[in-house]
C-alpha cells in the first residue's frame, strides 16, 4: 500500500477536529444549526491554516444525507465522496489557472442546473484574488443572486486584491495563523497515535519553523521522521533545519558579560563550520533579547513550562535593561545589514563585535553585578540608579519612591544647574562655588550635543594650568568619541582663554557628576510637586470623597 503523507492523512474531516480556528467554527456551526445559510462565504488567511479544509467540511455539512447539520456523519456516500474528491456537485476551481473571463462564464453557465447527487451545488474557488477584473465582473450577478441550490465558497491568501463589490456579497471569515504551542501540541498528538517517539524540543523547533502553518508543520514532521529513521530528536531536527542552537546564543551573552571577544569569534566559527544560517541566528538573538526584557520588566509573564526559563531569569538579573534594549536594536539592524556585508559571516561578526563594544561593564563596588534600573525612571536613570543608596523605611505610603537617593551634604550645597548657568551669565564668578568646580565650568562653557553629554557624565579629577583631567565611568565609555572630546577641549580652551590639553580617564567616579546631580534635582523637584499636590486641600477632599488615586505621572513640576 502506498504511503500517504501526514498533511493529507491528518487533514480534518469535521469541525470538531479542526484546530486553531474556533472563532470560524463557532460561527459556521451556529449558522448550520439554525439553518441560517448564506449563499457566499469568503475564507482568508495565510497558507496552511485550513481554508480549503473548512470549505470541504462545509460542503459535507450542506450535502450530508443525514440533512444539513454541523456534524456530518462521514459515513454516507456524499461524505465519503467529498473526502475522496469525487463528489460531482462539489466543484473545486483553481483561480490561479482559470483567470480568464471565458472560463468563469462557462463555469457559471452550469450553475443554473440542479445538483446531480447532493442537496447543493458547491463552488469552491481557491486563490480567488488571481481572477482578472473581467472575470470578477462576470460573476458579480450570479454571486449576489445565485440559484437556491448553489453555494459559493471563496478562499484567498490576499483579500486586498479582491474587489470591494465581491467582498460586500460574501460572509468573510479571517483564519488566524496557528500559534507555536498549538502546533507543537497537535504534532505531539499525531506522533502518539502514529506510535513515533519525539522529544519536546524537536516539536517546538518544527512548530517555530512552520511559521503559523499547520500544513507546513506536518510536511516538516514527515521530513524529520525520515531524517531521524523513525525518531524525532531535537539534535537531528536542528541539523535538518539548520537551526541555531539556543546554547550558542546563550554563549554569546556569557562572552559579552565576561568581556571575551575571542569567545564571540569562536561561536561564529562554529556556526560557519556547521553551515548554520547567520540570519536565523540574529533572529533568534533578537527573540531572546525580547524574552530577557520581558523577564526584567514583567517576570510573571514568563511561562513556567518554558525550558530555558531559569537561564533567562538569571541573565535578566545580570544584564542592564538599557543594554538589553540596545542589544535588541543591534541584533535587528545587524540582520537588516547582512545583505550589504561582504558576506553573511562578516556581517554577523561585526554585529557581535558591536555588541561587545557596547557591552555592560560590571561595577566592582557592587560585587560584579550591574545595578538594576527602575523601568519607570526617565532619562539618566542608569546613572542615578547606580549611585542610589538604600531606600528609607519611613517613605510615605502611596508614593513612588523607587530609585530615590540619599543626598550627600556636599551635593545638597550645590545650586541648581540651570540656576548656576543663569548666575554665571550675570556674574562671571559665583561665590557659592570654587573656581575649579566642574559643575560651574560646564554650565558656563558653550558646548552642546555629544560633547555636552560627555561632559555631563564626567567628574573633574585635576586642573593644573593648561592640563585638565576628567574621569568617566566605564558604563558611559560609549560617549568617549574623539569628535566630542575635541569639541569639549576647544570649548574649555575658549573658556579659560588659553590652550588646554584635555585627558579623560576611564574609571569609577567618586562623586556626583553633573548628569547625576541634574537627575537628582529633577527628582527632588518632582517629589516636591507631588507633595504639594497631595497637601492641597481640594485634592485631599476629592481623594477622600471619591476614594480616588493620585496619578503621579500626570504631575509636572513648574
Amino acid at each position: 500500500m502506498s504511503y500517504q503523507v501526514l498533511a493529507r492523512k491528518w487533514r480534518p474531516r469535521t469541525f470538531a477536529s479542526l484546530v486553531g480556528q474556533e472563532h470560524v467554527v463557532r460561527a459556521l456551526t451556529h449558522a448550520l444549526t439554525v439553518q441560517r445559510l448564506h449563499h457566499a462565504y469568503l475564507f482568508t488567511g495565510t497558507r496552511g491554516v485550513g481554508k480549503t479544509t473548512l470549505a470541504r467540511i462545509l460542503a459535507k455539512a450542506l450535502n450530508c444525507e443525514a440533512g444539513v447539520t454541523a456534524t456530518p456523519c462521514g459515513r454516507c456516500s456524499a461524505c465519503l465522496e467529498i473526502d475522496s474528491g469525487r463528489f460531482v456537485d462539489l466543484l473545486e476551481v483553481d483561480a490561479a489557472t482559470n483567470t480568464r473571463v471565458d472560463e468563469m462564464r462557462q463555469l457559471l453557465e452550469n450553475a443554473v442546473y440542479a445538483p446531480t447527487r447532493g442537496r447543493f451545488k458547491v463552488y469552491v474557488i481557491d486563490e480567488v484574488h488571481m481572477l482578472s477584473t473581467s472575470a470578477f465582473n462576470a460573476m458579480l450577478k450570479t454571486l449576489e443572486e445565485p440559484p437556491e441550490h448553489v453555494k459559493f465558497i471563496l478562499a484567498t491568501t490576499d483579500p486586498q486584491k479582491i474587489p470591494v463589490t465581491v467582498l460586500s456579497r460574501c460572509l468573510q471569515f479571517n483564519l488566524k495563523q496557528m500559534t507555536q504551542p498549538l502546533i507543537a501540541d497537535h504534532l505531539k498528538h499525531i506522533l502518539e497515535v502514529e506510535a513515533i517517539s519525539a522529544e519536546p524540543g524537536a516539536l517546538h523547533l518544527l512548530a517555530r519553523s512552520a511559521a503559523g502553518s499547520m500544513r507546513d508543520a506536518l510536511s516538516l514532521l514527515d521530513q524529520a521522521i525520515a531524517h531521524g529513521s523513525g525518531k524525532v530528536e531535537e539534535a537531528q531536527v536542528r541539523e535538518m533545519l539548520g537551526s541555531v542552537d539556543l546554547d550558542q546564543i546563550f554563549s554569546i551573552l556569557d562572552a559579552l558579560l565576561a568581556g571575551d571577544p575571542v569567545a564571540l569569534l569562536r561561536v561564529s566559527d562554529e556556526m560557519a563550520e556547521r553551515s548554520l544560517s547567520f540570519d536565523a541566528a540574529l533572529q533568534e538573538m533578537a527573540s531572546l533579547f525580547t524574552r530577557l526584557q520581558i523577564a526584567q520588566l514583567a517576570p510573571q509573564a514568563i511561562a513556567d513550562e518554558m525550558p530555558e526559563r531559569q537561564r533567562i531569569l538569571d541573565l535578566a538579573a545580570e544584564l542592564d535593561p538599557e543594554f538589553v534594549q540596545l542589544a535588541y536594536q543591534i541584533a535587528v539592524h545587524g540582520r537588516q545589514e547582512l545583505p550589504l556585508a561582504p558576506d553573511e559571516e562578516a556581517g554577523f561578526i561585526m554585529t557581535l563585535l558591536r555588541l561587545y563594544a557596547f557591552r555592560p561593564v560590571l561595577d566592582e563596588a557592587s560585587g560584579g553585578q550591574p545595578p538594576s534600573v527602575a523601568p519607570t525612571v526617565g532619562p539618566g536613570a542608569a546613572t542615578h540608579a547606580r549611585q542610589a543608596a538604600p531606600l528609607s523605611s519611613t517613605a510615605p505610603s502611596g508614593r513612588h519612591t523607587e530609585g530615590a537617593s540619599v543626598v550627600a551634604p556636599l551635593a545638597e550645597a550645590r545650586l541648581d544647574t540651570a540656576a548656576a548657568a543663569a548666575a554665571a551669565a550675570a556674574a562671571p564668578v559665583a561665590a557659592e562655588r570654587p573656581a575649579d568646580d566642574w559643575h560651574l565650568i560646564l554650565a558656563q562653557i558653550k558646548v552642546s550635543g555629544m560633547a555636552r553629554e560627555l561632559g555631563q557624565h564626567c567628574e573633574l579629577r585635576d586642573l593644573d594650568g593648561s592640563r585638565m583631567v576628567l574621569r568617566l565611568a566605564p558604563r558611559h565609555r560609549h560617549l568617549l568619541i574623539k569628535a566630542a572630546q575635541d569639541k569639549l577641549q576647544q570649548a574649555l580652551a575658549e573658556h579659560f582663554g588659553q590652550p588646554l590639553r584635555l585627558a579623560i580617564e576611564i574609571d569609577q567616579v567618586s562623586g556626583d557628576t553633573p548628569a547625576a546631580t541634574a537627575q537628582r534635582e529633577r527628582r527632588e523637584r518632582m517629589d516636591r510637586a507631588i507633595a504639594s499636590v497631595e497637601q492641597d486641600g481640594f485634592v485631599r477632599e476629592v481623594i477622600e470623597m471619591f476614594d480616588a488615586t493620585l496619578i503621579e505621572s500626570s504631575i509636572k513640576p513648574v
